[in-house]
């Protein structure tokens, strides 16, 4: 059976967790392959709103297997309190969350550098979440990370102070003030290390080789967006991990041969949290009310989010470079209201119009240039079949599956499980 792929198109903010969620009862299997608690997968069912960072969003289905596989980036104390936050909806933990030994654990001294880098760099922030997910991937590039597998060792406190001690040298290069206990730190890291401790350690990638032997259906759930890939993204304002689906395969230990479906998840507009370039965004009152109507405000860092139109030349160069066979288009129902909706279909480029994503797309080189579309009035929060759609979201559909060459087999009109329209 091969693993199927669900990834972000975008910056992220795409609505990844909703839709996991809602195709999990395929699935025997949900696994997690890049970032870390930089990520918020917003689940709504029940009355009830769930932000998750590193459990994968399978979680609240009961026969579903979640595997957090060793691309990931692990925080002890973020994944305690995740846990803590979960247990009034009795979740065997032990049974269905499985963690890869070989996923690389974020330390205290890890947020403190990366709170120390940004701080340092002033005005050229590139607008880190401060969750320490960049440094931890540098020391897991230079070979000097901390993995899962080592709180298995007896020695594992001597290998977390050798790093945090070299941590706190480089954190003295940076010459800025940071206000911190690190014998605070340390308690709390210790003690989140032993609850978990009690979960389950698995030797991931021959975990996931023995489910494809069994024919189980396994689906990869990516975090971020493949605009933020640190190789094919808008750099140096990215993640630090591969966003792509090519961060599957070595984020799981899952060969190119296995994967099969690649479900893009992309915003029927475009938003953008933190610092970079973005071509399509909005500095006026179209902006505002897609802000407002959207609730643009990220899941993790609560920052508000920069809104724009769709840049479809953008969502054509990430369906390209990841493959995507199948695009989910999400709220739909935010752009309610608009007389005329706009896609950038080209970018005027150093004075040349073209069509592909360039090297550097910052305002002095790249001008957007705009396809307009008829808006629907009509509210979408309620519909159940798209028999309901007005003509000129039809329109707006089959313009982007024309334009990308690719099918949208589901379209979000609300934040709900339930506001989730099979195409």
């Amino acid at each position: 059976m091969a693993v199927d792929l669900l990834l972000g198109l975008q910056w992220g903010d795409e609505g990844k967790g909703k839709i996991v969620d809602v195709l999990t009862k395929k699935y025997n299997l949900i696994s997690r392959f890049q970032g870390g608690p930089n990520a918020g997968h917003t689940l709504i069912f029940d009355g009830h709103k769930h932000v998750l960072h590193t459990i994968p969003s399978g979680i609240f289905h009961k026969e579903a297997i979640n595997v957090v596989g060793n691309g990931v980036v692990i925080d002890p104390v973020i994944f305690n309190n995740e846990i803590e936050g979960l247990s009034k909806f009795d979740v065997d933990f032990k049974k269905v969350l499985l963690i890869s030994r070989k996923a690389h654990l974020i330390l205290p001294t890890h947020r403190l550098l990366d709170a120390a880098s940004e701080k340092a760099k002033g005005k050229d922030k590139i607008g880190s979440t401060l969750k320490g997910i960049g440094p931890t991937y540098m020391d897991k590039t230079g070979r000097n990370g901390m993995r899962v597998g080592d709180l298995e060792l007896d020695n594992w406190k001597e290998i977390f102070e050798k790093l945090t001690q070299k941590h706190l040298k480089m954190i003295e290069f940076y010459d800025v003030e940071l206000d911190y206990d690190l014998d605070d730190l340390r308690t709390c890291f210790f003690n989140s290390v032993e609850k978990l401790k009690e979960l389950t350690f698995i030797d991931s990638e021959e975990y996931l080789h023995q489910a494809i032997k069994a024919d189980k259906k396994i689906l990869a759930e990516g975090a971020q967006g493949s605009l933020l890939d640190v190789d094919f993204g808008t750099y140096p304002f990215v993640t630090s991990s591969n966003t792509t689906a090519a961060g599957a395969c070595t984020g799981l230990g899952v060969a190119p041969n296995q994967i099969g479906e690649v479900y893009g998840i992309f915003k029927a507009y475009t938003t953008r949290v933190g610092s970079g370039p973005f071509p399509t965004e909005l500095f006026d009152e179209d902006g505002a009310t897609m802000a407002k109507v959207g609730h643009e405000f990220g899941a993790t860092t609560g920052r508000p989010r920069r809104c724009g139109w769709l840049d479809m030349v953008a969502l054509k160069y990430a369906c390209q470079v990841n493959g995507v066979t199948q695009l989910n288009m999400m709220k739909a129902d935010v752009l309610s209201g608009f007389d005329t909706l706009k896609v950038c279909t080209a970018y005027e480029y150093k004075g040349e119009v073209i069509k592909h994503f360039p090297y550097n797309i910052e305002p002095e080189n790249v001008k957007p240039i705009y396809t307009e579309l008829k808006g629907w009035q009509a509210d979408l929060t309620e519909m159940t079949s798209k028999d309901q759609f007005p003509q000129e979201l039809n329109d707006y559909v089959t313009f982007i599956e024309q334009e990308t060459g690719i099918k949208i087999s589901i379209v979000s009109v609300g934040p709900d499980r339930k506001q989730t329209i099979l195409m």
